[in-house]
């Protein structure tokens, strides 16, 4: 069966110990198939695989047309920010724990892989966050979250006080250990450990958690997508903005953090039959006591 595509780049959790031979074992089967294979540079560096070209992170979604990445949702989060702008598809081979994203069991990627590279697979697009810090009038940091954008307290200070606002309107003053903004995608990461909600990547809506909070009303609310959510920084030490793996530490009284949707989406493709509440069934034991 003719394959779909013509590149594929294969992105892996380089600091896992024993990967290379997978990674090997993959680029192999995907040249068998007639595609060209390149390895994301960091990848390809870390493991010492020197068989295939290499490319910047950055450049992949302009050279490849498909994406295999192996590891689990922490490296997909990584790339996936890096290739989204270009519309790269991501399947994503589960070397982690938990796998939300990363779907395809590693024991079963052969069987996965060689239908979807003909082109049998469910196709989805997740929204994202673009997030900025402001100062003094001035944006100092911005960045792209598939998961989250987080405000949090110092590991050894006390609480944070911050002040929310959606558009023009003002939500409320909230003391807490920090404060969440989710989208569909991150409401099963550290959002549902703060006692979030889980929305369906099909919602356009996000969640807003607070951490630990210091007043128990101050309870999870979903809002539409379409506005702009803005977290300032009104009392609190050591106080640090995290955009998925990107931390921006030593906010100042006065900082505010804006999150808005992103006009880049990411697109996940899955083997045929893949289904969103199978994979919370399984990941979160849903099934447990079922007959």
């Amino acid at each position: 069966m003719p394959s779909r595509f013509r590149h594929a780049a294969i992105v892996g959790k380089y600091q896992a110990r024993g990967i290379r031979p997978l990674l090997e074992e993959i680029a192999q089967f995907l040249v068998a198939q007639g595609l060209d294979v390149s390895f994301e540079r960091d990848t390809a560096q870390a493991t010492g695989v020197t068989d295939y070209d290499v490319v910047a992170p950055g450049a992949l979604g302009v050279a490849c047309d498909l994406g295999v990445v192996v590891g689990g949702d922490g490296t997909m989060l990584g790339i996936a920010r890096e290739v989204a702008r270009h519309g790269l598809p991501l399947v994503g081979i589960n070397q982690g724990r938990l796998g939300f994203i990363t779907d395809v069991p590693a024991n079963h990627w052969r069987e996965a892989l060689g239908p979807m590279i003909a082109g049998d697979y469910e196709e989805e697009h997740r929204s994202m966050l673009e997030g900025s810090v402001w100062r003094d009038g001035e944006r100092i940091f911005s960045g792209l979250s598939l998961n989250d954008v987080v405000v949090s307290r110092g590991a050894t200070a006390g609480m944070v006080e911050v002040r929310i606002d959606v558009g023009d309107d003002f939500v409320a003053n909230m003391r807490a250990d920090g404060v969440i903004v989710a989208t569909p995608t991150g409401s099963t990461a550290y959002a549902l450990s703060a006692g979030g909600p889980i929305l369906h990547p099909a919602i356009g809506g996000w969640v807003v958690v607070p951490i630990a909070s210091h007043t128990l009303s101050n309870r999870p609310i979903v809002l539409p997508d379409a506005g702009e959510v803005r977290i300032g920084i009104v009392q609190g030490k050591d106080v640090s903005a995290n955009f998925d793996m990107h931390n921006l530490a030593s906010l100042l009284h006065g900082d505010q953090i804006r999150v808005r949707r992103s006009a880049h989406k990411v697109r996940f493709l899955h083997p045929r039959g893949w289904s969103y509440y199978a994979t919370l069934r399984r990941k979160l034991r849903w099934y447990e006591g079922v007959v």
